[in-house]
């Protein structure tokens, strides 16, 4: 069996799966907030009460918001939005405390990884996974096992510029990571609830404009509709590199119905092919990706991956 822990900015979850992928058991805890040791005893906390209702050791795989740091030397937690983490040595803390080795991702790998493995997109060779809330991430799974670089920043699409912008989308909305017109400063929940701001002078959250939209309110459906052709202009920049068999949806944005329709109609202007055979679909796990995808971080047969079981050593 295999333990799953989605470390949010509020809470932390973890989830038991048996081999097959069939959830035993769910927990979750408040995430410490601001206090880095508390927050390593919440996880290994939830770790010990999640295998004592499975009665036995399992595997544990952690989805972390932010990524390891090669720069640091020792593997140091960098660009976390819980800034706590940061400058941390978070893998060797926890693995001395859980006397194991674990395993690590960004959440939006989890999220990736999750719906590749038995998803909306399982079976598929070439997956991208896009969460799209009140930030815009992303993770690249090819046959079954998610693709890692140098920098621990795989698939991180929200912080490229808006692909072919129009003249009236320069430079764009400025981005908290110090540059201008990031994707994720138009395509997430809080970037789709500026642009309708900026076009009637009316503050309303995403899930309002998508509902406005639905009943026939003009100036949310021209927000929608402008928001579908930016997603499918940085939508069609990953496929003209990655050319992915399917790219899922999750997060609160995907919750827009006609985004599955209207991306992949208007994709075609922008990617370099005579066709688009890429399917666009919504997360089949929802809010539960991510914790699922943290426990599939060990592949099937995990079995005695502890070495520190049989000779009394604790983690390095």
């Amino acid at each position: 069996m295999r333990i799953g822990i989605d470390l949010g900015g509020t809470k932390i979850e973890g989830v038991v799966l048996d081999p097959g992928g069939t959830e035993l058991a769910r927990e979750r805890v408040p995430t410490p907030a601001g206090n880095y040791r508390a927050t390593l005893q919440a996880v290994t906390g939830l770790v010990a009460k999640l295998e004592a209702g499975a009665g036995n050791e399992c595997c544990v795989g952690i989805g972390m918001p932010g990524s390891f740091s090669r720069a640091s030397g020792s593997g140091r937690v960098k660009n976390a939005n819980s800034v706590c983490l940061n400058g941390q040595p978070m893998q060797q803390d926890l693995e001395a405390l859980l006397e194991r080795p674990l395993r690590f991702a960004n959440d939006a790998d989890c999220f990736a990884l999750s719906e590749a493995t038995d998803g909306a997109a399982a079976g598929a060779r070439v997956v991208f996974g896009v969460i799209v809330g009140t930030g815009t991430g992303g993770g690249i799974v090819v046959d079954g096992r998610l693709v890692s670089g140098p920098n621990g920043i795989t698939g991180e699409w929200g912080h490229n510029p808006l692909p072919w912008p129009h003249a009236d989308e320069l430079p764009g909305p400025a981005c908290y990571c110090g540059l201008h017109g990031c994707i994720e400063t138009w395509l997430s929940g809080p970037g789709l609830s500026n642009d309708f701001y900026q076009a009637t002078g009316d503050t309303l959250e995403a899930v309002e404009i998508a509902r406005r939209a639905r009943i026939g309110d003009a100036a949310s459906r021209e927000a929608v509709a402008r928001h579908a052709d930016r997603m499918a202009r940085a939508l069609a920049s990953i496929i003209n590199i990655v050319d992915p068999d399917v790219i899922v949806l999750g997060g609160g944005v995907s919750n827009i119905e006609s985004l599955y329709t209207g991306v992949p109609s208007l994709w075609a202007r922008y990617v370099f092919s005579d066709r688009v055979d890429t399917q666009l679909v919504r997360a089949r796990h929802g809010d539960s990706s991510g914790v699922r995808g943290a426990a599939w971080l060990w592949p099937r047969g995990c079995a005695d991956v502890n070495p520190y079981r049989h000779t009394g050593r604790q983690g390095q």
